[in-house]
């Protein structure tokens, strides 16, 4: 049936709404397809709707394509399973967590790993019942602490995720790459780049964890990729180390006075005033203080020492310490620990303060990959007023281990060898990962393999977002008059409007609105009476159907013009031949 839009749930907005941050959230609202019900969350529109289910059902496709078959969980699930894999606690203040009146303990689902392998262990316990891939498009539901740019980070959004279930890593594998090629169908019919990236892998682990991230200036998560070919979220890469050095075990480092040096610029500075050479602040090494607070509340600070040209990356010092959360330590915490002398903190020390788990201070003490045996560098004292230079790692101190929490930067050398590195921003739309067997294991999920011996299943995960990718697509596809849709999501396939008062016009669009939408199309006709052309206009630009039929003054000679939203193209045609020229017919 055609839909009328005098009888469509539709009211367009001249004016972006106020707390509209990106062009994708300032349009999806202003024609109306979603409307905020409160931060981060949105009611959606019938022609929000449309455009989401386009997008379900190409992703349904390609799912069934690859074998995977659908199923829908609850999006309010019990604590237990979530309290069995630990992430009841690991969550900590990023999920919704509410009871019932007799006092049970429930969320909103965040994710689904714990019930598609409790579903799974439920109804299979042989190899013969694998390999099986299921998935489902659901609901989620995180506490962002910043909800912003509308659908791109909300606190509700739309997912589709798929679990794979084999008897051996080699079906993983398969099963792996079975997704891994459905997703970058799914991304070229949606029209999308994406570069295929190395992940993090978590606290779950697993052998294999890429992101499918879509380059773009808005989005949060930043990328490195070689013209090597290497790729990786910032959090996934991996340092160069460098070599070790051989070193003379007969040297000691050497204390100087450096008053009024506690910032690696004014450390710089005194040692080119007062010693030959030239220093720069990667000669320096920086010792951060952090504050670990884990799952069980307990605090702990660590000491992390890194070249002194470097900055602590927040989202990569997330990654090296979850599931604790991490913040740069405080003036208490100093108060605390007096062994720590704020500004002139060092790994080594003449009154012995050295830093270590098993040290005098007790704190742990970790290094940069780069900070590499036999490197010497000129770093605090650990007495005020005093630094030390040819403090050599692995002679006069030794780290309790390695972290990457320092700041990548271009120019950087691939850890492939494929040559420097250059920064890009990025908005994931996809994660396959192979988890392996830490659900399994956990939750007891086995199944009696061809020998009748029970062996664990071994899992992968795959999401995608649905209503981001929904938001990248407006980002992308609009102008400064509205939203220009692909063909493959457009609410409708032809907007029809009729621009005129006479009779005639009105008859002709609705004829030809019958006639395209017998031919299989999907029709918006706008054949409002009362409202001029050029609010007709302005509101299909706003909408953003790719094709549009006017129906004005030309319809009494058998004309109309059609209009190609994307190129901005009108030409008169018959209107006798349009219905054969938009079917393809």
């Amino acid at each position: 049936m055609v839909t009328r839009l005098s009888h469509l749930f539709l009211r367009t907005l001249r004016e972006h709404p106020a707390d509209a941050e990106v062009a994708s959230h300032r349009l999806l609202v202003r024609a109306g397809y979603i409307r905020r019900a409160a931060p981060g969350i949105f009611t959606w529109l019938p022609l929000g709707l449309k455009v989401k289910a386009r997008i379900e059902s190409i992703v349904r496709e390609e799912m069934a394509n690859a074998g995977a078959q659908e199923v829908h969980f609850p999006a309010l699930l019990p604590r237990e399973p979530y309290e069995l894999s630990g992430r009841w606690q690991s969550y900590g203040d990023g999920i919704f967590r509410l009871h019932d009146r007799k006092g049970a303990d429930y969320l909103l689902a965040p994710t689904h790993e714990e019930m598609f392998t409790l579903l799974v262990k439920d109804l299979y316990s042989s190899y013969k019942d694998l390999p099986l891939t299921i998935f489902q498009i659901q609901d989620k539901y995180r506490d962002e602490a910043r909800p912003r740019a509308g659908l791109l980070r909300g606190r509700e959004f739309t997912m589709k995720d798929a679990y794979s279930f084999d008897a051996s890593d080699a079906g993983l594998e398969a099963s792996y790459e079975s997704q891994r090629d459905a997703y970058e169908r799914i991304f070229q019919r949606l029209g999308l780049e994406y570069v295929i990236v190395a992940a993090d892998n978590g606290l779950m682990g697993g052998a294999r964890s890429e992101e499918f991230l879509h380059p773009t200036p808005v989005g949060e998560d930043t990328f490195v990729r070689s013209d090597g070919g290497y790729a990786a979220n910032v959090e996934a890469f991996t340092t160069a180390v460098p070599e070790a050095i051989a070193f003379d075990a007969d040297a000691s480092p050497v204390v100087f006075d450096s008053p009024d040096t506690p910032t690696i610029e004014t450390l710089v500075a005194h040692c080119n005033a007062h010693f030959d050479g030239e220093y720069t602040a990667a000669d320096t090494l920086k010792n951060v203080v952090l504050a670990l607070t884990h799952v069980d509340g307990t605090r702990e600070l660590v000491v992390v020492g890194l070249p002194g040209d470097r900055e602590v990356d927040e989202k990569r010092a997330e990654v090296a310490f979850a599931p604790a959360e991490v913040e740069t330590a405080t003036a208490e915490d100093f108060e605390n620990n007096p062994l720590l002398v704020k500004g002139y903190i060092g790994p080594w020390s003449p009154t012995g303060a050295v830093l270590g788990e098993d040290s005098a201070t007790g704190i742990r003490y970790l290094v940069d990959p780069r900070v590499s045996e036999g490197s010497s560098w000129i770093t605090g004292a650990n007495i005020d007023q005093k630094h030390a230079h040819s403090v050599v790692a692995g002679r006069d101190f030794f780290a309790d281990g390695i972290v990457e929490i320092a700041n990548v930067r271009a120019g950087d050398p691939a850890p492939d060898g494929s040559g420097p590195v250059e920064l890009a921003r990025g908005m994931e739309i996809g994660h396959v990962f192979q988890l392996g067997r830490f659900f399994a294991e956990t939750l007891g999920l086995k199944v009696l393999d061809e020998n009748g011996k029970l062996v664990t299943v071994t899992m992968g995960s795959y999401g995608i977002g649905i209503t981001r990718i929904l938001a990248i697509i407006a980002e992308l596809h609009n102008d400064d008059k509205g939203l220009i849709w692909p063909a493959s999501v457009a609410p409708f396939d032809v907007h029809v409007v009729a621009a005129g008062r006479d009779q005639v016009v009105f008859d002709t669009a609705a004829e030809i609105s019958d006639q395209l939408e017998s031919a299989g199309l999907d029709v918006l006709y706008d054949d409002r009476a009362k409202v001029s052309p050029g609010v007709k206009f302005g509101d299909a630009e706003l909408v953003g159907v790719p094709k549009i039929v006017i129906v004005g003054r030309g319809a009494a000679d058998g004309l109309v013009e059609l209009w190609d939203r994307r190129t901005g193209e009108r030409e008169s045609v018959a209107a006798a031949g349009i219905v054969a020229r938009l079917s393809g017919r």
